[in-house]
């Protein structure tokens, strides 16, 4: 099994990676989460990862924490759950997110993550009930956002962006900047990673 790879970062795209390991090139597949965690091309990154062979191929998936790969490895162990789903859940909420939406039964927060229908949300929320534990996870945890976060947010929500896009945006916006501006540079910044 391939848990850690450390290396040079060549090539991202949105969901896939490709990181050179002292000259062997691995395509690894990757949450949003991730991604915007992951730093410049030529620079080097290291992701845990977690690997599935098929008879057709092997996949391998690549987390920037500890936490969101037990949590894939939880999600994948669902039936009816394949990887691209759970890679879609850690897409579109945090891992925070996640197990504070199965503590408060909130099928809402899972239907709004795309290809998350009402009976998946169901089956998921009964499933992991038991099996996520929040040892080691804080769930308070939130973005350090500018102080007209919220304004910024829903402008973002309201223009088709997931909660995971809106928030790495406002991390990454000036502290002091107005709603206008602030919008306004989160938008430059969402289209540079698209």
């Amino acid at each position: 099994m391939i848990g850690r790879l450390t290396g040079i970062l060549l090539e991202k795209h949105p969901l896939q990676v490709l990181l050179d390991v002292r000259g062997i090139g691995y395509e690894i597949d990757v949450p949003m989460s991730t991604f915007y965690d992951l730093p410049a091309i030529g620079v080097q990154a290291m992701l845990y990862t977690h690997l599935v062979i098929r008879e057709d191929m092997h996949l391998l998936f690549g987390f920037a924490t500890e936490s969101e790969r037990q949590t894939f490895r939880q999600l994948i162990k669902i039936s009816g759950v394949g990887a691209r789903t759970a890679l879609a859940l850690l897409s579109g909420l945090s891992v925070p997110d996640l197990y504070r939406a199965v503590e408060d039964q909130d099928s809402t927060r899972l239907i709004r993550v795309p290809g998350i229908g009402k009976k998946t949300a169901e089956r998921l929320l009964l499933e992991l009930r038991d099996k996520l534990s929040t040892t080691g996870i804080n769930l308070d945890q939130r973005s350090s956002k500018p102080t007209n976060d919220s304004d910024i947010l829903n402008a973002l929500l309201s223009l088709g962006y997931n909660d995971r896009e809106a928030d790495w945006a406002i991390k990454k916006i000036a502290s002091n900047a107005t709603v206008s501006d602030g919008i306004r540079q989160a938008l430059q910044l969402l289209s540079k990673e698209k």
